[in-house]
C-alpha cells in the first residue's frame, strides 16, 4: 500500500504486505511496477546497507550532481528517518518531515531526487537498507547541519547524538547549496 506524505506530494511510505505464520513472516520488499509511477521508471543501480548504534545520527546528506532517489527501509532495530526539500524551485523547499522506520513496522520509504536525507537511531541497533537510483558521488554530496535552527527539526534525541567528523561540519541551510 502506498501512502502520500503529508508533507511533500512525491514522498510515499510504502507498507508491504506481509504474510505472517507461526514460523515467521513472507513479504516481496521490492518490486518494479510498484515504483515505475514514482520513479519516473528509474532504474535502482546501487544498495547500501548501514548499521548503527543507539544514539547515532546519520546526514544530512545529498548529492548535488547525479542525485539519488532512495527506497529506504530498516531491517533490524528503529529509526527516525528525516527528508528536507532541497529543490529551490519547489513549493516545500525548505521543509522537513520525520518518519519512524522500523522492522516491526515494515514501512519503506521512497525519497526522491532533490532531498537531503538522514537517521536517527532509536534501538539499540539499527541496520537501514537503501535501494539508490544514482551511484554515490563524493565529490558533489552536501551535508546539511543536523541542528540548523532554520530547519527546527524535532529529532527524538536521547541525550547528545554521536556524529560522523564530516557530519557534525555540515552546513547551515542558508548557505547550502541547492538543486534549482
Amino acid at each position: 500500500m502506498l501512502t502520500p506524505s503529508s508533507v511533500f506530494n512525491d514522498v510515499y511510505i510504502i507498507e508491504p504486505r506481509a504474510y505472517e505464520d507461526e514460523r515467521g513472516f513472507f513479504m516481496e520488499t521490492f518490486r518494479q511496477e510498484w515504483l515505475d509511477d514514482l520513479t519516473g521508471g528509474a532504474a535502482f543501480v546501487q544498495d547500501n546497507h548501514s548499521a548503527s548504534h543507539q544514539g547515532v545520527l546519520r546526514g544530512l546528506h545529498y548529492q548535488l550532481e547525479q542525485p539519488q532517489g532512495k527506497l529506504v527501509r530498516v531491517v533490524a532495530g528503529r529509526v527516525f528517518d528525516v527528508i528536507v526539500d532541497m529543490r529551490h524551485t519547489s513549493p516545500t523547499f525548505g521543509r522537513w518531515q520525520g518518519f519512524e522506520l522500523s522492522a516491526d513496522n515494515r514501512h519503506q520509504l521512497w525519497v526522491p531526487p532533490g532531498f537531503a536525507h538522514g537517521f536517527y537511531t532509536l534501538s539499540e541497533r539499527a541496520e537501514c537498507l537503501y535501494r539508490c537510483t544514482g551511484y554515490f558521488h563524493a565529490q558533489s554530496e552536501r551535508i546539511l547541519r543536523w541542528d540548523d535552527p532554520d530547519l527546527a527539526i524535532r529529532w527524538p534525541l536521547q541525550g547528545e547524538p554521536k556524529l560522523s567528523e564530516k557530519d557534525a561540519r555540515g552546513t547551515s541551510f542558508k548557505q547550502s547549496d541547492y538543486f534549482l
